[in-house]
């Protein structure tokens, strides 16, 4: 065992390799990624695709159908949920954790395009998206004026964001609510009708004369020239010359005699405000694992060169900034940092202050190696890697503190510093090194779980991992030498007592200790069975305590959404968006607002993504000031559901972001079934019951919704008679309506803008203009759409759910605070089951947090598995005998009481996060437990007998494990008092856990010990 004297003696090598090592773990702070949540990439693909003026049955047919068939026939699928609108379809299509997401990216990729031309035409929008962290907005700029025209508005958001996408860790910069500039060919059907002109005879023509191919190229002696033939448009004047009829005596009709031509800034599907103001939004998002604080400082840069040319009436505001919320994350990180090291120093006073000085000496370096390590790995610096440093804060110093207590114990029997340095530290390195492994081995299967969960709470566990594995090769190099320098004091204090606060803890905690024990040693079988009782007692907590899986955010954010009647306008729509800010702006917790009408706001958050068009939504993000604590938001989010809950017919949910998976909602009942109506009928009994049920809120089931299509029921044979079949008779009915985008214009500065054809509207008696219309026969002759079809109304579905191919109804619900979902949703479950009889052919799945739940944890049992074995071998490898290793696991019980005991009172569900911590702490408290039993084989060995080898090794190692449990502690206690959702559960599972096991296991594992003493040599 040279490899710690190696380091004792050469003494400048040593100190060359650590401060070598100090400078690395500061250059990869100071240049560390860092962001607000770790980067993650989910084989998660969205396929969005917009078909205005359809309905959901028919987008399920002609679209949706066959893109899900193609996709389904891919490798490794997981499922393929479709959400089917009036016009828009969003369809999530997940693969299999651990898959090539780039491969499967360019796989759907091409099998959409593959079915591409099959699609009808008139698709305005099929677009395809990658799930991917970086896409969340790091900035939401908003360009903000009342009076300004938008024309100017959207000029300036241009030229902002050609400016900032010069910044190169910028990922892409969108403008949103900025209306489209189009150049709209309203025809009047009365005048083409006198003229004999048909509606697509009208379009071809247009389309004839904006053309421009190119004519090739021609040699002409030594040159060669390219030949262009020009015949678009660059002006609405070229538009309205364009010739559509010449009459039999020679006369011209031009297409502005028989239409309105003109500009239009007026075509949005979605309006935005600040603050009630009008605004146009310019968002930015950053490249993956780039440093968000450089990048908001480049940013800046530019932002304020763009404000110094602002004309007068026109602001640029922020209404998200992602670099706010991780300062101050940070920031609050870094003062549970400085409380955490002040609590591990006070509980470091009884080693002495020399002894303390180099046991803390172990913790930069320790943090150091770590964040090196994690920098080189690919990791981040964000909420959870910093969370997973302050774990591994209050168990770093561990290894150090049992070396420095037993290069002291050394000390005191008469040895000089350096010789107890190098002695200590042999005697205990291969316990030490036993007591690493495990607690590596309970973090590692946690930093290999399974699904998007595991990926995204990854940087945890591999900075704890990574710092603890620095702070065993730190206590084995550095703490002996810097023992056998600075211990140099203590070398003539043999028999010494310690300092004071070594001698009070004789007094007033050893002492009562050794007295308690030898009660248990007197009374072992009933000591045993009390404990198995505690023990017992405390797994009856599981199923009150419930599972959940992750929490709310802590962000001071609360989002509002509000929906109108179905087939709400956008302008009746944005009205009820406007009174709702007016209502929300006199509440004096609010620092700002966003508003949204027509579509969601821009994703600001990593799990949630942007509610796609629809007129009869809109969305308000409430920001709060940042250093709003969660009790307080919980309180706004309360209050705000209640002075929101009064406006008639509409439907406003008051909601805050969540961690983990995305979800909808987190109780939601599928209903899987082929035929709309039954899937309606089985529907609405479904939300009566989730309705009765105590807890539950924001009950939803969008089937209830039925709305009405007017029908052009074509007469098959007339049509036949005249010529004209089904496909023509669509296309004329959707010009008429809808309007068609029939091609582009270029101006002279480049700027592009869509020709829209359509009809003068007239909403007022819309249902004349069906008198109006003619379709073309294959003659050529005009016929009066009167003649062959006739209009009716007829109700339809609003929308239309697939789940793997299959229809599905959803009924969802939140659950209001306090209430426990996992209980709710085995409530309803329970409730479907008795009351809601299923006829053949459908069945109810729960989907929400239960699904997600299930996929979080459907790892873990292999995981349990593998670490308990894993454990079991590392144990039998240092033991060589079972029942060493039975007595050092049956610490693990008495742990769990402590961590089920703390989630109870403190009000905690056993969560992911949660459950997380339980197994973490396994390996914990083996490594206390480990200490005690090999000292006491190694007494036994020497010859001592068991009796008294059992009692000194008890007292001996209680102060090195009381040490490092409260330093554990310590280190943990700022992260109980941060009191966050996703952080806290798990600190609070670590401390209760610790408590107990440090309680109680000091006094069973000697008893056990007693009763089935292991076999030495």
């Amino acid at each position: 065992m040279g490899f710690n004297k190696f380091f004792v003696k050469n003494w400048q090598f040593t100190l060359v390799i650590f401060v070598a090592v100090m400078v690395l773990g500061i250059n990869a702070l100071m240049n560390m990624p860092r962001g607000e949540d770790p980067p993650f990439g989910a084989p998660i693909f969205s396929i969005v695709v917009v078909y205005p003026g359809t309905n959901p049955t028919d987008m399920e047919k002609l679209i949706a159908d066959p893109i899900e068939e193609e996709l389904y026939q891919l490798s490794d699928v997981k499922k393929i949920n479709t959400t089917i609108n009036d016009g828009l379809i969003v369809m999530l299509a997940e693969f299999n954790f651990g898959v090539d997401v780039e491969a499967k990216n360019n796989d759907v990729i091409r099998e959409i395009n593959k079915i591409r031309p099959d699609l009808p035409d008139g698709i305005v929008l099929l677009d395809i998206k990658k799930a991917a962290s970086s896409d969340v907005v790091i900035l939401q700029s908003a360009l903000v004026s009342d009076t300004a025209s938008m024309e100017v508005m959207v000029d300036l958001a241009e030229s902002l964001e050609k400016d900032i996408e010069r910044i190169k860790d910028i990922k892409w910069v969108e403008i949103q609510a900025a209306p489209d500039k189009e150049i709209h060919i309203d025809l009047d059907l009365d005048r083409m009708a006198s003229m004999k002109l048909g509606l697509n005879q009208v379009i071809g023509l247009i389309q004839a004369n904006n053309i421009n191919i190119p004519g090739g190229d021609i040699d002409l002696g030594q040159k060669k020239y390219n030949i262009k033939t020009t015949s678009e448009f660059k002006t609405i004047d070229d538009i309205k010359s364009t010739i559509v009829q010449v009459t039999p005596d020679g006369k011209t009709v031009k297409l502005g005699q028989i239409s309105e031509i003109y500009y239009t800034e007026e075509t949005t599907d979605h309006i935005a405000r600040h603050n009630n103001h009008r605004a146009i939004w310019v968002n930015s998002a950053m490249k993956d694992k780039k440093n968000i604080i450089a990048v908001r400082h480049e940013l800046e840069k530019v932002l304020t060169h763009f404000k110094e040319k602002l004309p007068k009436g026109i602001t640029l505001e922020h209404a998200f900034d992602q670099e706010i919320g991780v300062k101050h994350r940070l920031s609050g990180l870094g003062r549970d940092f400085a409380i955490a090291i002040f609590l591990v120093l006070l509980t470091l006073l009884p080693l002495g202050t020399r002894a303390s000085i180099v046991v803390m000496i172990s913790i930069p370096l320790s943090l150091s190696i770590g964040l090196f390590m994690l920098d080189l790995l690919g990791y981040t610096l964000n909420q959870l890697s910093i969370v997973g440093m302050v774990v591994a804060l209050g168990l770093l110093v561990d290894d150090s503190i049992v070396v420095v207590e037993n290069i002291e114990r050394y000390m005191r029997k008469g040895i000089s510093a350096k010789e107890a340095a190098i002695s200590a530290t042999n005697h205990i390195m291969v316990a030490i090194m036993g007591c690493t492994a495990t607690l590596l081995l309970a973090f590692l299967p946690l930093a290999n779980l399974p699904e998007g969960s595991g990926d995204f709470i990854r940087s945890l566990p591999m900075a704890v991992m990574l710092t603890v594995l620095a702070s065993l090769f730190v206590s084995v190099t550095i703490i002996p030498f810097l023992s056998s320098i600075l211990l140099k004091a203590h070398e003539n204090a043999a028999g010494g007592e310690g300092n004071f606060f070594f001698n009070a803890f004789k007094k007033y905690v050893n002492n009562p200790y050794q007295k308690l024990l030898q009660w248990c040693m007197t009374h072992k079988v009933t000591t045993l069975v009390l404990a198995a009782v505690i023990f017992g007692l405390s797994l009856m907590l599981v199923p009150v305590l419930g599972f959940s899986l992750f929490p709310e955010s802590e962000k001071p954010i609360v989002t509002i959404d509000i929906e109108t009647e179905p087939g709400s306008n956008l302008t009746h729509t944005d009205k009820v968006v406007r009174k709702v800010e007016q209502k929300l702006l006199s509440f004096p917790e609010i620092d700002h607002i966003s508003a949204n009408a027509g579509k969601g706001n821009p994703r600001i958050y990593y799990n949630e993504f942007q509610r796609q068009n629809s007129s009869n939504f809109g969305q308000i993000i409430v920001y709060l000031d940042e250093k709003t604590k969660v009790p307080e938001i919980i309180k706004f989010a309360e209050k705000a559901r209640s002075e929101l809950a009064n406006f008639p017919g509409v439907r406003i949910e008051v909601k805050r972001f969540q961690q983990g998976p995305p979800i909808t909602a987190p109780v939601e009942m599928r209903i899987i079934g082929n035929n709309l109506d039954t899937l309606d009928q089985l529907s609405a009994k479904v939300e009566k019951l989730v309705k009765a049920r105590q807890g539950t809120m924001y009950v939803r089931n969008d089937l209830k919704y039925v709305k009405s299509d007017i029908i052009v029921d074509v007469n098959k044979e007339k049509a036949g008679l005249y010529g004209i079949n089904g496909a023509e008779i669509a296309k004329t009915v959707r010009l008429a309506i809808a309007g068609l985008d029939i091609s582009e214009i270029s101006n002279t500065e480049g700027d592009e803008f869509k020709m829209k054809i359509s009809l003068t509207q007239n909403t007022e008696n819309a249902l004349q203009m069906f008198d109006k219309v003619y379709v073309t026969s294959m003659s050529g002759s005009l016929v009066p759409l009167k003649n062959i079809a006739e209009l009716s109304l007829k109700p339809s579905a609003s929308i239309i759910r697939h789940f793997n191919k299959e229809r599905y109804a959803l009924v969802s619900c939140f659950a209001q605070n306090g209430v426990n979902i996992s209980q709710l949703t085995d409530d309803i479950l329970n409730d479907i089951a008795t009351q809601v009889p299923m006829p053949d052919g459908y069945r109810v799945i729960a989907a929400g947090e239960r699904e997600s739940s299930q996929e979080s944890f459907g790892g873990l049992g292999t995981i349990i598995i593998l670490t308990v074995f894993g454990l079991l071998a590392i144990l039998i490898l240092e033991f060589r005998t079972f029942k060493s290793t039975i007595i050092v696991l049956s610490v693990i019980p008495m742990g769990i009481i402590g961590a089920l005991v703390a989630l109870y009172v403190s009000g905690e569900s056993l969560s992911f996060v949660a459950t997380v911590g339980i197994i973490a702490l396994m390996g914990i408290e083996i490594k206390n437990s480990i200490l005690m039993v090999d000292y006491t084989n190694g007494l036994r060995e020497q010859g001592m007998n068991l009796y008294d080898a059992v009692m000194d090794g008890a007292e001996t190692r209680f102060l090195p494990i009381l040490l490092t449990s409260m330093t554990a502690i310590g280190g943990l206690t700022p992260l109980v008092l941060e009191n966050s959702p996703l952080i806290s559960p798990l600190a609070i599972v670590l401390i209760g856990g610790l408590i107990s096991s440090t309680l109680l296991s000091r006094l069973v594992t000697p008893v056990l010990y007693y009763l089935i003493p292991p076999q030495v040599k």
